[in-house]
């Protein structure tokens, strides 16, 4: 069973990533990951094995104008002795260096670990679904 203090603490590292990407702070937005984090995020490669790399991700932010907001929906937390795994619909609403206006959802799973007392993140997986159609389009323009 997850206790209160767990789901506060995991809450409040997952709602610190969200103010890392807000104010563009790569390094703060990593920082909850262990160093040896498996990631399957959305840009290539299939894995990343540069996914806590800060210019990796610094790169991304730097492809927006102004703050990045992300926010989660319906997150759910389970954790037990020293694991833990997430998921929720995750919101990002940002504006591209031509002005352009972007909104989109993906899904995302994490696992966790506790680690020196901290809860660290050693898994993560972001996807956006695709239209079945033979189109391979990414289906972005879903909405909870």
């Amino acid at each position: 069973m997850t206790s209160e203090t767990d789901r506060n603490a995991i809450s409040a590292l997952i709602e610190g990533i969200q103010r890392s990407f807000h104010d563009k702070d790569s390094a703060a937005a990593l920082a909850p990951y262990a160093s040896d984090a498996t990631i399957f995020d959305l840009a290539p490669p299939l894995v990343s094995a540069t996914g806590t790399d800060p210019a990796r991700l610094q790169a991304w932010f730097d492809g927006w104008e102004g703050p990045i907001d992300r926010s989660t929906q319906d997150l759910a937390i389970t954790a037990e002795d020293d694991i833990a795994f997430c998921h929720a619909l995750l919101r990002t609403s940002a504006t591209t260096r031509r002005g352009e206006h972007a909104v989109f959802w993906t899904r995302v799973t994490l696992c966790l670990r506790r680690i020196g007392g901290d809860w660290r993140i050693v898994h993560e997986h972001e996807s956006v679904p695709f239209y079945m159609d033979g189109s391979f389009r990414a289906a972005v323009d879903l909405q909870p």
